[in-house]
């Protein structure tokens, strides 16, 4: 009876499936969209070419590249204590493979060229109504193509140029290119996009692609490829050294950076930020605002997308503010940084000199106010959990004792932005400082998690890049008071008397300004490596120790803050992942690796 049942039952059953089975099977899955859809869509190929923007990251993540270089040091390590002491292998690349750095991540890059090529080949077979929609997706598809290009060669050096997308069951074994290949392959497609996009994107376009960002990219490039880096010999003997270095003429390179950084400041789209007349306020302006004359090409956030959408989003308030604001510290400013700012009246700033050790913090470049939170430095109201210790809302690092000397037993209070504080100890900062370039001062850090996040843009371009640029090929090309005049607008802009020197003298002047001016901006640990200096620059991290006494004067003391740095050639380039290596066995690792 009970197998009579089950038969019976199996019948019914497989008479219900059979006659649904038209409907049941041909059900289309609501939580995707097939590939023929996709190309048979306009709107659903430009949501397509939205999601690969992703892929060109920003510079707002809790690790920032800064912390990787002499710029700060990252309180929380993420890998990025390996990095600095050049400690990394290709088994272990520290923080450069965490998803903060997804932008320069060789597998997350190539997923979205994948999905680029996989656009060209069908972006002409979409029935678009408006031609101009189908150019203008594929000018934007080309500048994102160079883009991700160039974040991979400038870590790598030659990397493989794939022309053709890959199935699951297709072997993929493509060699390294020659670096020289791969700068044209990233010239040939910013000029597909120079040639095709309007100069600027407005209104609903605005954050899209556009031709000055094409050009802008060309002139960061060509600069790149111009550069000690790839055209002298750091590496010794290496058996493909066209992956890594770039011959030819040598002149005719600076020539076509110096070009390409021209053409680019002569739109007359831009103009460099000077809304107040206030350097200080301008300056401050430029990253927290969010339309400037001088933005070229940058990416948008919105406070309502919320905590829990990184990647779309930025708490930087919450990620680099003091401790005494109820946030993470973050990447905190190193002194050699602190100190390469120089004093009001363009003179280096100097411990040894009486006036400037007794007082470091006045009478600096605005743009120190600007970019750094110091003892002593206005900021915004404290919240209610920490009012009651400041009611003047000023940063607060130094330690007042009831003595004239530095002696625990005489401590009248720890500031209350330190790690002695009464407040979250464990997110102080080593170094005395805080990071206050592009931070919205509106924005409340204790209450990001409500969704208070700051909408400040990320600039992947701004004319101040370009001028920097144009001043450093005229220099190497000998121009120097063309040189000069470019960098006098930024520095009038800045508050600050004009540059004089020549030669050599100015080609160090114009390393420091680009230093002070792109700080914070993606730009110091490339330029580390593009000019070879990485020797000089990576020691041990150091900060501030304030102590005041009983009469009011105060004793600033520079320290180690306890990061070990350290430098190694092999680290001018990044090693490929052994991973990487093994899934293609045609790759070559990079030298002294």
């Amino acid at each position: 009876m009970k197998n009579i049942q089950k038969i019976l039952f199996i019948a019914v059953i497989s008479a219900l499936i059979n006659a649904c089975s038209q409907d049941f099977l041909n059900l289309k899955p609501k939580d995707s969209i097939s590939d023929a859809s996709v190309w048979a869509d306009p709107n659903l190929v430009e949501l397509f070419v939205n999601e690969m923007y992703r892929g060109l990251g920003h510079g707002h993540h809790e690790a920032e590249l800064g912390s990787m270089v002499d710029e700060s040091h990252f309180i929380h390590n993420y890998g990025t204590n390996q990095v600095v002491a050049s400690l990394i292998t290709p088994s272990d690349i520290g923080q450069w493979n965490a998803g903060n750095q997804n932008a320069y991540r060789w597998s997350e890059v190539y997923k979205y060229l994948r999905n680029a090529l996989m656009f060209m080949d069908n972006i002409n077979d979409v029935p678009f109504d408006d031609e101009d929609w189908r150019t203008r997706l594929k000018g934007e598809v080309h500048f994102l193509i160079a883009y991700y290009y160039h974040n991979l060669v400038r870590l790598h050096g030659g990397v493989p140029i794939v022309t053709r997308t890959y199935g699951l069951n297709d072997e993929y074994e493509i060699p390294r290119s020659p670096l020289k290949d791969c700068i044209d392959h990233i010239i040939a497609h910013a000029d597909s996009a120079i040639s095709i996009l309007p100069v600027r994107m407005e209104g609903a376009n605005l954050g899209r692609a556009n031709k000055a960002g094409a050009m802008s990219l060309k002139s960061r490039i060509l600069l790149w490829a111009a550069s000690d880096l790839v055209h002298e010999n750091w590496y010794g003997s290496y058996e493909e050294p066209d992956l890594v270095t770039i011959g030819g003429d040598r002149t005719a390179a600076w020539r076509a950076a110096r070009d390409a950084a021209k053409a680019v400041i002569d739109l007359p789209d831009f103009a460099l930020e000077e809304g107040t007349g206030d350097p200080f306020q301008d300056y401050t302006n430029l990253f927290v605002e969010k339309r400037s004359d001088e933005h070229i090409f940058s990416r948008y956030f919105l406070a309502k997308n919320g905590w829990d959408s990184e990647d779309n989003n930025t708490h930087s308030p919450l990620f680099n503010g003091p401790n005494g604001y109820a946030a993470w510290a973050g990447n905190t400013p190193i002194q050699t940084l602190v100190d390469d700012y120089e004093m009001a009246d363009g003179t280096p700033f100097d411990w040894d000199d009486p006036t400037h050790a007794a007082a470091p913090y006045e009478n600096r470049d605005p743009r120190f106010y600007a970019s750094i939170l110091y003892d002593g430095a206005p900021w915004r109201q404290r919240p209610a959990s920490t009012a009651s210790y400041d009611p003047t809302n000023r940063i607060s690092i130094r330690t007042v004792y009831s003595g004239m000397e530095k002696n625990p037993d005489e401590v009248v209070s720890y500031g209350i932005d330190t790690r002695q504080g009464p407040q979250q100890t464990w997110n102080g900062t080593y170094s005395g400082y805080y990071l206050r370039k592009a931070i919205d001062i509106d924005v409340d850090p204790e209450f990001v998690y409500d969704g208070a996040n700051q909408e400040v843009p990320w600039h992947f371009f701004r004319l101040g890049e370009l001028y920097l640029n144009y001043a450093e090929a005229c220099i190497e090309l000998g121009e120097d008071d063309e040189a000069k005049k470019y960098l006098n607008r930024l520095r009038k802009r800045a508050g600050m008397p004009d540059i004089t020197e020549t030669g050599d003298a100015l080609r160090q002047r114009y390393r420091n300004e680009r230093r002070i001016e792109m700080a914070f901006e993606q730009s110091r640990y490339f330029d580390v490596r593009r000019w070879l200096i990485g020797e000089q620059v990576y020691n041990n991290a150091e900060g501030i120790v304030i102590s005041e006494f009983s009469d009011g004067s105060v004793l600033y003391e520079v320290q180690e803050v306890g990061q070990t740095r350290g430098w190694n050639d092999r680290t001018n380039l990044l090693p490929i992942l052994q991973d990487e290596m093994n899934r293609n066995p045609t790759l070559i690792q990079n030298p002294l690796y």
